[in-house]
């Protein structure tokens, strides 16, 4: 289960080999949701507040989402794992200066 990225308690996964449609895995405490890459789509549950801040990261990467999609159905090194340390992570909000 390569880490895509974390923020504000939110993981963010990818597998290795994974069904299509291509697609990443948000999780947040008990809660798990899917996300299309392609649309945008999600299934599962998530509180209201952290799928807005899910969503706002896949408008952010969506491009690097689907170029790392096609890694990991080549079953090579993850590439946005490699920029979690200096990237992908978002920094902290002011939540009041934005919800």
């Amino acid at each position: 289960m390569p880490i895509v990225s974390r923020f504000l308690g939110i993981v963010i996964v990818m597998f290795w080999n994974d069904h299509v449609p291509p697609h990443f895995h948000a999780k947040y405490g008990e809660y798990e949701i899917t996300v299309d890459i392609l649309t945008g789509v999600v299934a599962g549950k998530f509180p209201k507040r952290a799928l807005r801040h899910v969503l706002e990261w896949y408008e952010l990467h969506q491009n690097e989402l689907i170029e790392n999609w096609e890694l990991c159905c080549q079953a090579q090194e993850n590439k946005l794992s490699r920029w979690n340390k200096k990237c992908c992570i978002l920094p902290k909000l002011n939540i009041n200066a934005i919800f």
